[in-house]
């Protein structure tokens, strides 16, 4: 099982896009510090996320969300 999920910095209120397999392990890293483009926006909270069977559809999902056409469908569905 895999995940593509959005956390929001509860410092600053942005959003940051990722996949994983263990998504409570990758959460405590991302508030633990042990993330580079995370630890000065901590702490972070699991915003929303979507599961997946292959690690291709999740990087693929994250890839999406990151883009104009995903960025578009997240507002439009009220996620962000």
């Amino acid at each position: 099982m895999y995940f593509a999920y959005i956390l929001i910095s509860l410092k600053d209120g942005r959003y940051y896009y990722g996949s994983t397999s263990n998504i409570d392990k990758r959460i405590i890293h991302h508030n633990s510090g042990k993330v580079k483009s995370t630890k000065n926006r901590k702490p972070l909270k699991l915003h929303y996320k979507e599961i997946f069977d292959t690690k291709k559809e999740a990087e693929n999902r994250e890839r999406y969300f990151k883009t104009i056409d995903g960025y578009i469908w997240l507002k439009q569905n009220k996620i962000i």
